[in-house]
């Protein structure tokens, strides 16, 4: 081959007619070589140095690369550790705008050797596949989520007897007739899949016989892990396409805040070979130690042009491709600077200018485990955050904690004191119970503590602070009254996620009863503790969800995007929303310490030349049954019970006589107007 100078852009392997454009970003490399591979990937075929340099850009044209050939990188310039340069061009290295891998990325411990040690590691790393990028695919109209239903693939369909056997654990199978049913069956409007991008096993993992089971680890940023998408961007681009077909829109969750090289000790694979002090975060005073804000050895450096460039295209490759939005792991990373968090950080900013990009949904997980790494509620006013203040607070109202009751209407009303001095709506929270990270909904209500003794860490991984209770008994038991006080909690859990101004969000199996044995850090669990056992799902709890979800989308009142007051809205129109004592009338300042009891009464009309509409929720925390007084009605109105997350017996399913509500212990009750007479 006869190499030309090429171009410096874009980057990455580009085919152009009559063979392929090289450009690799590196400021610190002395030389960049582009290592050919034949079809099984072991046999090195070539090496070709890309010989032309635009500033920080080493670049070639290859005559004759087509479609299909496999590759990798190697990177030549100092080894001098303490001052953050780590190249070896003994390491074969994945490029990180990769479309393609021929197998996915496993450890191993001669990844991390030294230069000292000259021991090439081609035979370990996978390779790229040239591949053209794909053809943009529509997206559905840019809307905020109704319900997020956050998905991890391999854990949600291996288990599911309705998908095809080939397909179990894959993208793919989030296309099948069965998947769709139940997305549409709960009420699913957008799916949140976790990581999709190619990841490594932590290092830790390989002696304990363990692997990572969640994906947050990323070593490329363009292509999607084989594991989870055998067949390569295609198979991603048709699943979607499917997807949106039925309605769905579907999120990505990327993890730009670090890669599974990890720290000092960890294998050298992309970014680390490529320009280590360029890619990374090192301290001010001592640039051979890496920043660890991410908690994982390493932080990306997201304020710097090559990694900003990077993330940027990463993100509008899974726009491109079909992507609706993106939901960010450890976000504050996005936005450090040298001096802390700031939302105008360079990457943020070239998110919120992008045409591309501005339109989508946006989340951000808001904490990294940094200096000053909290950071919910300082987002750009365009984002959604995940409202860890909402988890914490219902589940401190549930588990019977003094004093929560009054935290609890806050979260009720759209978490105001967290959104509203940003001029933020309540759908900017996204409201969630329980998520992949900690308890599932079910061990909420079975574990007091963790138990993550299968993680191989002597149960010191995860969090010691969950807010959780047994009710009785820790664990597993076969005793009816606890088992039924769980199944009455879980539901009461559920009814108060949907019934709550902001945006809902469900993980997988939530809705029907999943558990994973008390762990709170299953991210090392690829196996029966974390994925799904549909053949005992909980068929009623499934339904439930599925009942509040249409609930919700019936009552504007339940999900309008403005924080509820207690005011008027204006002219002879009610008050918004009245707290309630169990005797009916208005709850007053000293009530709210004691209160296990209240109801919330909603009424207006949330848009105009809407029908005003009411609806009363009354909350019973107590392990007895309560009774509560409804507001009076104009003469031919009544109320009708919409939801009671505690069934009574059949005959005495009926209206409530003369306003007199009846409510079970440990649940949730939703009257709703009836019909005018006549």
């Amino acid at each position: 081959m006869t190499l030309q100078p090429g171009s410096p852009r874009p980057l990455g392997v580009t085919l152009v007619p009559g063979g392929a454009n090289v450009a690799v970003a590196s400021r610190h490399a002395t030389q960049i070589w582009l290592c050919l591979y034949d079809a099984t990937g072991i046999t090195e075929t070539a090496r070709i140095l890309l010989n032309a340099r635009t500033g920080d850009i080493h670049h070639g044209y290859i005559p004759g690369l087509a479609e299909g050939a496999r590759y990798g990188l190697r990177a030549d310039g100092p080894w001098a550790p303490e001052r953050g340069l780590r190249f070896d061009p003994a390491k074969l290295l994945a490029d990180p705008y990769a479309l393609e891998l021929d197998r996915p990325f496993a450890y191993h411990g001669d990844l991390a050797l030294p230069r000292s040690v000259e021991l090439d590691t081609a035979r370990l790393v996978p390779k790229a596949i040239v591949r053209r990028a794909p053809a943009p695919t529509m997206r559905l109209s840019p809307k905020r989520p109704g319900f997020v239903y956050e998905i991890s693939i391999k854990a949600f369909t291996k288990l599911h007897p309705g998908v095809p056997e080939p397909l179990r654990g894959t993208v793919a199978a989030l296309a099948t007739p069965v998947i769709l049913e139940h997305l549409k069956r709960i009420g699913a409007d957008t799916i949140e899949l976790m990581p999709l991008t190619a990841w490594i096993d932590e290092r830790h993992l390989s002696a304990l016989k363990l692997s990572n089971a969640w994906g947050y680890n990323s070593i490329t940023f363009l292509a999607p892990d084989p594991r989870l998408a055998p067949g390569g961007m295609r198979e991603v681009s048709e699943t979607l396409r499917t997807l949106h077909d039925n309605g769905i829109r579907v999120l990505l969750d990327m993890v730009l805040n670090h890669t599974g090289e990890g720290d000092d000790l960890g294998p050298n694979l992309s970014l680390r070979g490529l320009d280590n002090a360029s890619y990374y975060r090192h301290a001010a005073d001592d640039p051979g130690r890496m920043i660890n804000d991410a908690g994982t050895g390493n932080t990306l450096a997201l304020d710097r042009p090559a990694m900003v460039q990077l993330a940027m295209d990463s993100l509008r490759h899974w726009t491109r491709l079909g992507f609706d939005g993106f939901r960010f792991d450890l976000a504050p990373v996005l936005g450090r600077l040298a001096t802390g968090y700031s939302p105008d950080a360079p990457l943020l900013t070239a998110i919120r200018q992008d045409p591309e990009l501005s339109g989508v949904t946006l989340i951000a997980e808001p904490w990294d485990v940094g200096p000053g790494g909290y950071q919910l509620g300082n987002f750009p006013s365009s984002w959604m955050e995940w409202n860890d203040r909402y988890r914490d607070d219902v589940r401190r109202f549930w588990r019977g904690d003094r004093g929560a009751t009054s935290a609890l209407a806050t979260r009720l009303t759209g978490s105001a004191d967290v959104f509203a001095g940003s001029r933020r709506p309540p759908s900017a929270s996204v409201n969630f119970i329980a998520a992949h990270d900690g308890f599932p909904l079910a061990d909420l209500t079975a574990y007091q503590c963790k138990h993550n003794e299968a993680n191989g860490e002597d149960n010191r991984d995860g969090s010691n602070d969950n807010w959780s209770w047994n009710s009785g008994v820790e664990g597993v038991t076969k005793d009816p009254v606890i088992l039924a006080a769980r199944n009455c909690d879980a539901r009461a859990l559920l009814a108060t996620l949907f019934l709550s101004r902001g945006t809902p969000m469900l993980t997988a199996g939530d809705e029907m009863g999943r558990t994973q044995g008390g762990n709170n850090n299953a991210y090392a669990q690829d196996n029966a503790i974390t994925w799904l056992d549909w053949v005992h799902a909980d068929e009623s709890l499934i339904g439930l969800t599925g009942w509040l979800a249409s609930l919700r989308a019936q009552h504007p009142l339940l999900c309008a995007d403005r924080f509820l007051t207690g005011q008027s809205p204006g002219g002879d129109a009610p008050p918004d929303a009245t707290w309630l004592r169990p005797d009916g009338t208005p709850m007053a300042d000293g009530d709210w310490g004691g209160a296990d009891v209240f109801g919330l009464y909603l009424q207006g009309a949330e848009r105009p030349g809407d029908t005003p509409d009411r609806l009363c929720l009354w909350f019973n925390r107590t392990q007895a049954d309560a009774g509560a007084i409804l507001p009076m009605l104009a003469p031919g109105e009544a109320w009708r019970i919409a939801l009671a997350t505690t069934p009574w017996p059949e005959d005495e399913q009926h209206l409530p006589p003369a306003g007199t509500l009846h409510m079970p212990a440990r649940s949730v009750v939703v009257c709703v107007l009836r019909e005018r007479a006549g």
